[in-house]
């Protein structure tokens, strides 16, 4: 169905521009989802179905996105056209009534003229003068009819294909919930002096205090890896959604902050932009689920504002592994929380806090993270 759909709208799509038809972004988007939904039944036979699953969840929330911009284009298109054609309603009305009455009449009496033979000519030259821009006026009509019915059935079918990957995407994380809970090749943890750590994580009620704790602390041993110095402002984002407040800019709450505010939506995955040890991952006043990943001894990265957690404290995990899921309810952090969310983005109704310390000090995640989407 998904595939057919897909054929339907670039068929339909090709008549127009692909750069801005909506159609073509629908089929995009189908295709996606129809991806994730085969990366599913794979994931059930994959060797590592937390990593499988992951990369699923990843596709369905793309796919997501993808459909939902899909739905915004297509509504935007279709009350672009009905605004024309009612704009133009008495005066394309007015033309269509006169095509229709010439028509109607019979050859004959239309090459009568009460001022006889001169006057029929020039009302055949005038009528021969009309009749082609008449025609390219009704064609037009004609045609912005038929993209309106297109429109309408693009529609119906990406709102069906919301629905499934919704299921999907739902099923998926329960699984990927219940794979993380029966791994027994469990993430390497690290040595330190847990004790110690664990007085200083217990003073700190701040993300600064805790940041700070951990800055005095001796770091974690990592393995043998890349330096993330190489790989500032490529940094994939740890969940898909949208940039609501950057770097240094006053909160909800009045404060400012030296993190980012990423919109997402309920249950969205959260996932490690760069190998790492959790330094902590538990509940902080005010901030809700928290994670400290310290990639190396002088970078720290902090989120905040999740639901569900996947680590524990102490646990060394790879690039591109789950880490949380969002909450599926309103936001626990009254400090985080932003008004108008859904001006982002439909359903966009979660945000996750994003912090970067260099050597103890926040700098801005702008310039480490790919914040904005790849130009196609």
């Amino acid at each position: 169905m998904i595939r057919a759909f897909c054929l339907l709208a670039v068929l339909v799509a090709s008549t127009a521009s692909a750069q801005t038809d909506p159609t073509i972004t629908a089929a995009r988007a189908s295709a996606m989802l129809e991806a994730a939904a085969e990366s599913m039944t794979a994931a059930d036979g994959a060797r590592d179905r937390v990593a499988a699953l992951t990369e699923t969840i990843r596709a369905y929330e793309e796919g997501l996105i993808a459909v939902r911009e899909a739905l915004r284009r297509l509504g935007t298109r279709e009350m672009a056209l009905r605004a024309a054609l009612n704009a133009e309603r008495d005066r394309l009305a007015t033309l269509i009534g006169a095509a229709q009455a010439i028509e109607r009449q019979p050859a004959p009496i239309l090459l009568l003229h009460p001022t006889g033979p001169i006057g029929a000519a020039r009302s055949s030259m005038i009528i021969s003068d009309v009749a082609p821009a008449l025609s390219a006026e009704i064609a037009e009509i004609r045609a912005q009819l038929i993209e309106l019915q297109t429109i309408r059935t693009v529609q119906l079918q990406a709102r069906a294909d919301l629905s499934t990957a919704l299921d999907g995407a739902q099923t998926a994380r329960a699984a990927l919930s219940q794979a993380i809970a029966d791994r027994t090749d469990l993430p390497p943890r690290v040595d330190g002096d847990p004790v110690a750590l664990r007085a200083l994580l217990d003073a700190a009620t701040s993300l600064d205090a805790l940041a700070s704790a951990l800055a005095d602390a001796p770091p974690g041993p990592l393995p043998e890896a890349a330096r993330i110095d190489a790989a500032r402002g490529t940094l994939p984002m740890p969940v898909f959604g949208e940039v609501l407040r950057s770097f240094g800019i006053t909160d909800a709450a009045g404060i400012v902050r030296p993190g980012v505010i990423i919109a997402t939506r309920p249950r969205a995955l959260v996932t490690a932009p760069w190998p790492g040890t959790i330094r902590f991952a538990g509940t902080l006043p005010d901030f809700g689920q928290v994670i400290l990943l310290e990639p190396d001894a002088t970078h720290l990265i902090i989120l905040a504002g999740m639901g569900d957690l996947f680590v524990t404290s102490d646990e060394f995990v790879m690039g591109g592994a789950p880490l949380a899921l969002m909450d599926s309810a309103a936001q626990p952090s009254e400090e985080l929380i932003v008004a108008n969310v859904e001006d982002a983005g439909l359903t966009l109704s979660q945000t996750l806090y994003i912090e970067v310390r260099v050597r103890g000090e926040p700098v801005d995640p702008a310039d480490w993270f790919r914040l904005t989407p790849d130009e196609e």
